[in-house]
């Protein structure tokens, strides 16, 4: 062999082992990035730097147009805790939540409820009736001021919009080509203002159905061509919404939500099909149909989520090990926020979300 040759391709041992070394285990065998973040324990900081506060289970605390002001909790919870707006949050996340500086907010809850021009008129189906009801519109110029404003406040208060957990945009998946083609649209508007707040991702509900089609008896083995049907539609308008959100910076994630995502393996058939880094999951540690996806469905998709999950409390279920669960996605190698998502049980809503930030910390 070539002595200048065979002279490059040695390397110095000591040289070797320190370039290797961080990611090796006790054997010698390189490690897996999940398997390497195990094998080195977090600090506190950065436990902190992966938890998100989240809007929904303090719902009841915001001025909203949403209905939540009529509910029995309403008044008892704001004589405990006061009354907020979205731009009271940011320190509301600080003063509850010591060390969050990452945010998880909830569509429902944007804008100036004393402002009209802010919002629009939007038709909404609830089983067989229809109502119309206003939403906040990013789009209007009103509605970009105040984004605008909200975004000022979490950078004055050092905090940091993670994730939107958005219902406006509906119908995704629909047969229908123009109630797909307009909520498309509503999602690129909220996309923008995605922008605005610097958030990392942001939900799309898959619409259609709210409880997906079943298969059919045929002549031999049952077949679904209904929900086929559906989930190409998904595929398609979420692909063109992943485009857009690369244009922007904004993924859309895709949760454990009723209909077509009831089913994980249907978040991942969507995922898989749009193929985009802009397209991903976002799980929710309780959105199941049955206590038998409580684990195996979060365990499903765990790999196809990266930047926010909904670390959640809901005594739906008997068996809601948080910390298990916050272990799964550990394991699969996540690096993204765990946002506190008390849903119902023996706290309120402040209370429970203070429950699953101690043990967030706890597991992580």
């Amino acid at each position: 062999m070539d002595q200048k040759l065979e002279s490059n391709l040695k390397l110095d041992r000591r040289d070797f082992f320190k370039a290797t070394g961080a990611g090796l285990g006790a054997t010698g065998l390189a490690l897996a990035p999940a398997q390497q973040a195990a094998a080195s324990p977090l600090t506190e900081k950065e436990k902190l730097a992966r938890i998100a506060s989240n809007t929904w289970p303090l719902r009841y605390l915001f001025k909203s147009r949403m209905g939540f002001g009529t509910n029995p909790r309403t008044a008892e919870l704001k004589k405990k805790y006061g009354e907020i707006t979205m731009l009271d949050f940011p320190q509301f996340t600080k003063d509850t939540f010591p060390g969050v500086t990452h945010m998880d907010i909830f569509s429902g809850l944007f804008g100036d409820v004393a402002d009209d021009s802010m919002y629009v008129q939007v038709p909404l189906t609830v089983g067989a009736a229809t109502r119309t009801t206003r939403e906040f519109d990013p789009s209007s110029a009103s509605g970009k001021q105040w984004l605008a404003k909200l975004a000022n406040t979490m950078a004055a208060k050092g905090t940091h919009c993670q994730h939107i957990s958005n219902n406006a945009p509906r119908d995704i998946c629909e047969l229908d080509p123009e109630k797909r083609k307009a909520g498309i649209e509503v999602a690129k508007k909220w996309l923008d203002g995605g922008k605005i707040l610097g958030a990392k991702s942001m939900r799309v509900n898959s619409g259609g159905p709210r409880i997906a089609p079943g298969a059919v008896a045929t002549a031999d083995y049952p077949k679904n061509d209904e929900i086929a049907k559906y989930l190409t539609n998904c595929i398609e308008s979420f692909k063109e919404m992943a485009d857009y959100g690369g244009k922007v910076g904004v993924k859309v994630t895709l949760e454990n939500h009723w209909g077509l995502t009831a089913n994980p393996i249907n978040i991942r058939i969507i995922v898989d099909g749009v193929n985009s880094p802009f397209c991903e999951a976002s799980p929710d540690f309780c959105n199941w149909e049955h206590e038998y996806l409580m684990y195996n469905g979060l365990k499903d998709l765990a790999p196809y989520a990266h930047t926010n999950v909904h670390a959640k409390y809901w005594n739906r279920w008997k068996d809601n090990d948080v910390r298990r669960s916050v272990k799964i996605m550990t394991d699969a190698g996540f690096q993204g926020t765990f946002a506190l998502e008390y849903e119902d049980g023996p706290w309120d809503g402040v209370e429970g979300s203070k429950y699953l930030y101690k043990e967030v910390l706890a597991a992580l």
